[in-house]
């Protein structure tokens, strides 16, 4: 039975101090409730996810990773690798965002070296992928998803995918306030079952976790997460305010 995930994705915010209240607040208010087929992770800057660990260490809130460069080692100045991601004892780490795509270059062809050097250090992907608004207007958006999951992930043995969890994000929908429909998160959150099954089999897509990610609220979380493809989100604005997080977990 695949896991529903509630994912924060905090992005460029918050100091070590800040980091450290809000990790300390989330993993307070969790730790009493009922999680049993709830996977709960939240992703802080890399300088502060260190001191997160050490809140989260014994709770059942995971620390993931936000990005990481494909390359073992080297002169990469400004990167971290998968090795001293999992040297820190993370065991997830996000590839794909559209914010990396859009503002860092990165393609799909440097994502499934990404892909491939997570999975070589044994890290969990949380993989994202989604279209721009002329996608979706165009009626293109269907194309734009598949042509994505397709180039970064579908060289990947059969057995990988137990280390993979899919995040669909329409960027037209992040940070503008704007959300797909849960009419529209689920139809495409079908579509991508339907590829991943013609490409594998159907266990796989049934078993692979999709997440929705986009502009994502307390107000709409209970229906878009109701949604029968629909496993969870990952959150951005939301995610930094423990309260608002606490009640997308309780969403489901």
């Amino acid at each position: 039975m695949r896991k529903q995930i509630v994912a924060g994705n905090w992005k460029m915010n918050k100091n070590v101090q800040e980091s450290v209240q809000l990790a300390d607040e989330i993993v307070s208010n969790v730790k009493d409730l009922a999680l049993d087929n709830t996977r709960v992770i939240v992703t802080p800057t890399f300088v502060n996810i260190s001191e997160v660990v050490k809140v989260a260490e014994g709770s059942n809130v995971e620390v993931a990773a936000q990005n990481m460069h494909q390359a073992k080692s080297g002169a990469y100045t400004g990167e971290i690798s998968a090795e001293m991601l999992t040297s820190l004892g993370l065991k997830t780490v996000i590839l794909g965002h559209s914010e990396r795509r859009e503002y860092f270059g990165e393609t799909d062809a440097i994502l499934a070296e990404k892909v491939d050097a997570a999975l070589a250090n044994e890290l969990e992907i949380i993989f994202c992928f989604g279209e721009v608004l002329e996608d979706r207007k165009s009626d293109n958006h269907f194309n734009v998803v598949e042509s994505q999951i397709k180039n970064a992930l579908f060289h990947l043995p059969v057995d990988a995918w137990k280390n993979i969890v899919l995040a669909y994000e329409p960027v037209w929908a992040i940070g503008t306030g704007e959300t797909a429909s849960p009419e529209q998160a689920q139809e495409m959150h079908a579509f991508i079952r339907k590829i991943v099954a013609a490409q594998y089999n159907a266990e796989v897509a049934e078993n692979v976790s999709v997440l929705y990610g986009g502009s994502v609220n307390p107000g709409n979380a209970k229906e878009i997460f109701s949604k029968e493809d629909v496993d969870g989100g990952l959150i951005g604005g939301a995610a930094l305010n423990a309260d608002n997080f606490i009640a997308l977990i309780k969403s489901f």
